[in-house]
């Protein structure tokens, strides 16, 4: 029977009812632990525990693995709950130098690329993940300063699907409105084990100078309701851009190509967005700015260039009226 004694509030969770079964991403750090002890105090027990070990830390990397393993089963045995366990590893370093991207792109991709896998095999296709709030506020200010539009302002999303090969995976994130020291005391207060990942307190990765350095300077000079003023900005930004994507042609997301003459008809927003939407159905990664404002110079009647070059070895074409990835 579904019980209601939980602290956070989350809309998002019903439109997922509780009896159904579904992915949830746990690494073993104090979110995704509190997510998965969340979701099962709510009545969810058709869930499947899906863990990649990244092998970025070494011993540290695999005594993860072994402790969310170990969750598992001791959650199965002592609980009326019957969890199921997908591991899987991943040489990230490798990933990220045969494919020239940074570790965090490596990382994300290796995650996603699993995570698509298991929802074809189980036949699933909506997974559960622990971003928060404090991710969301960090996520939405590197994008501010690397000069993102309104879609990549809105990049974390508490519903969303990206294309993954021939999934088409439903990324569900209902703590998204939850503050980190919120999931502490839900955390505190259960007494519930996690493993602390060391290298959150390295400050080489930008997000952790974002959220070490940068935010907390300015909370001291705006004041301490900057981070709620943010994620408040980046919700209502994401909610404008869920209703700007509705408007996109539907091929924008299944077709291995793009209309010319359609594309043209669109306005200039709708026309970026368009093409940010076909690049990542394609599974292009890295798509900037300049990278759309190359391909959608393509479609000018009056260009004599016909093919534009992609991150990671691809290229655009112009031809027969179409836009084709080779």
């Amino acid at each position: 029977m579904r019980r209601r004694c939980i602290p956070f509030e989350s809309d998002t969770l019903r439109k997922f009812p509780w009896r159904r079964r579904y992915l949830v991403g746990v690494s073993g750090g104090r979110d995704s632990v509190a997510l998965l002890h969340w979701l099962v105090d709510l009545g969810y027990r058709r869930l499947i525990v899906c863990h990649l070990n990244h092998q970025l830390r070494g011993r540290s990397s695999q005594a993860d693995s072994r402790f969310v393993e170990k969750l598992v089963a001791t959650w199965n045995k002592k609980t009326a709950v019957q969890l199921d366990f997908e591991p899987a590893s991943a040489d990230v370093r490798v990933l990220a130098k045969r494919n020239k991207t940074s570790i965090e792109t490596a990382a994300r991709e290796a995650r996603y690329s699993f995570f698509a896998g298991v929802a074809k095999r189980r036949r699933c296709q909506t997974i559960f993940l622990a971003h928060h709030a404090d991710d969301l506020v960090e996520t939405f200010l590197i994008n501010l300063f690397r000069g993102a539009g309104a879609t990549g302002l809105a990049a974390m999303r508490e519903v969303s699907t990206r294309r993954i090969g021939d999934v088409d995976l439903t990324i569900v994130r209902p703590l998204l409105s939850v503050w980190r020291d919120e999931i502490d005391s839900y955390l505190r207060e259960r007494r519930l084990k996690f493993r602390e990942d060391v290298s959150n307190k390295n400050l080489a990765p930008l997000r952790n100078r974002v959220r070490h350095r940068v935010i907390p300077y300015l909370e001291k000079t705006f004041g301490r309701k900057i981070r709620q003023n943010i994620w408040r900005t980046a919700m209502i930004t994401a909610a404008e851009e869920n209703w700007i994507v509705s408007q996109l042609p539907v091929s924008a997301d299944h077709d291995d190509h793009l209309s010319v003459r359609d594309s043209r008809r669109l306005p200039t927003a709708l026309q970026r967005r368009a093409i940010l939407k076909w690049l990542r159905a394609q599974n292009v990664s890295e798509i900037g700015f300049e990278v759309i404002e190359r391909v959608r110079s393509l479609l000018d009647p009056g260009s004599r260039t016909a093919k534009t070059n992609l991150p990671q070895n691809r290229h655009v074409r112009r031809r027969a009226g179409k836009l084709f990835l080779e």
